[in-house]
This record gives structure tokens, sequence and C-alpha cells, in this order.
């Protein structure tokens, strides 16, 4: 499969729909902040009482300047970090209120992508990629095959047995996005996956997120790349100075509302701090 190109082969098949969450919990959004407040320093805090509602099967971007706040708060999700206050409810269960024979079952419905990929690159792709299957202790011809039509997904068929440090930048991205879904998580996160990234490679990355979504997996995107964000009109959360803004239908909306209204910048955009 060309890189970018759409496809119908990447389905759930380790779990069926059905079973994927909680009962109690699947008309409620996947994600509920409920006045989070996180500081490092009294007089810098990083989120002050932010409320927000992320519903399933949405894509938002995180956006803001460095440092303000948006790996702090993707390591929150995946519980890496504590919130000082507050709560959030992941599925319908307090994260912070997680003891930690309950983390792994967490990060079990969340995937991660990281700007620096994170992979062994003295291991091969297929092993790289494998490592949360292996975790739930599938058979190897099950994770195998799994693993096959997930590099297929994002574009590397054929490409398990390569050592992932011998790939390019993009292509080790690419396996660090597979390794993300190959579990089939309710949530991926990525944190900056596309800064290392030439512009071209980032829309590329983008593109795959965006069919990783279409399957109905739910997709958090932070980035301080704005031009990313103006590639197609999604809701945007803008992090800065401990505040978050909930923009609902993306930054270009609010722009043209300020040209059309004349007034100060920030009339379509809803603060939840």
């Amino acid at each position: 499969m060309q890189p970018g190109q759409r496809t119908d082969a990447f389905r759930p098949v380790l779990r069926g729909e059905g079973n994927r969450f909680d009962p109690t919990a699947r008309a409620k959004p996947i994600l509920v902040f409920e006045n989070v407040h996180k500081a490092y320093r009294a007089d810098a805090p990083v989120l002050r009482g932010m409320n927000l509602e992320i519903e399933r099967g949405e894509f938002v971007f995180f956006t803001g300047p460095s440092g303000a706040g948006k790996s702090t708060l993707l390591r929150i999700l995946y519980a890496a970090e504590l919130v000082d206050e507050g709560r959030i409810l992941f599925m319908g269960r307090d994260i912070g209120r997680l003891t930690s024979t309950s983390i792994p079952f967490l990060r079990r419905n969340i995937g991660i992508v990281f700007q620096d990929f994170k992979l062994v690159p003295n291991w091969s792709v297929l092993e790289n990629v494998a490592v949360p299957l292996e975790v739930l202790g599938l058979p190897q011809r099950l994770i195998r095959s799994r693993v096959g039509e997930v590099l297929e997904r994002v574009g590397l068929a054929g490409r398990g047995p390569d050592l992932a440090g011998t790939l390019s930048g993009g292509e080790q991205q690419r396996v660090a996005v597979a390794r993300a879904i190959v579990g089939e998580p309710a949530l991926v996160l990525a944190d900056e996956p596309t800064g290392n990234l030439d512009p071209q490679l980032a829309v590329d990355i983008l593109g795959l997120f965006e069919d990783i979504n279409d399957t109905g997996v739910t997709v958090i995107f932070a980035t301080h790349d704005r031009s990313l964000l103006d590639i197609r009109p999604r809701r945007v959360v803008v992090l800065d100075e401990g505040k978050a803004h909930d923009v609902p239908h993306g930054l270009d909306e609010v722009a043209e509302a300020d040209e059309d209204s004349g007034d100060q910048p920030g009339v379509a955009v809803r603060d939840v701090a």
C-alpha cells in the first residue's frame, strides 16, 4: 500500500466491537476533565481548572507554545503523572484513583506515539510492533498475522524483518504508529509525532492518524505545527499559560469570524479552564 492510501483492510479482530468498552460507559464521553489542576511551580500552573469532554470517535488537536503543557497532559492520561486537583475520567473510570495493578489495563486501551519514536533500534520492525500483543500473551501465529496486517495498514508491508534502526525517520514513525494501534486501543495519543519529520512526511503521518480515526478510534494529536491544523478543520484545544480554550470547528473558523465581526481574536473560542 502506498503512504496515505486508504484501505478497509484494517479492522478490529482481537475483540469484538460490542466488548471493547464497559457497557456502563458506552454512552458516555471517552474522556471527561473535571476541574483539573496541575503545576510544577505554584506561580506557573500547567493546567488551571480544566473542564472538557471528548466524545468517542473524535479527532482532537491539542496545541499551544512549547512548554504549554501538551506533553504533561498526555502523560496524565496514561497515568505517568497525576493531577494535583480535580479528576479525569477515561471510559467512566477516574485515572488518578487507579491502583498500580490496574494501570497496565488502562494502558492496554491507550496507544501512544512519541516524537522520538521510542523504538528498540536493534530489534526487527516485527519485534517492536509485537510488544503490546506479547504483553497480552497471544499466540505467536496470531501475533505475526496481526503485525503483518498492521504494517500493511501503515504502508510498511513486508518490512517486518528489517531492523528498526535502519529505517528512515518517516518509516520509524510509521512503525511507532503500528505499535500504538496493533492492540486495538480505544484511544490513541500522539505527542508531537511529526516534530522530527519534513513537511510532506508530516502530512502523510497526519493522514495515517485520520485513517485510524476513521475506524472509530478516538485520537488526540498534540502539535505546535499550525500548518497541520490548517489542512482540515477539526476540533482544537489551545493550551496557553495554564488555560485551555476549546475551538470546536478549527482555528480557521475563528479567523473568519474575527474578519466578519471586526472583534478581537478569539470570538469563537470557548474557555474551558
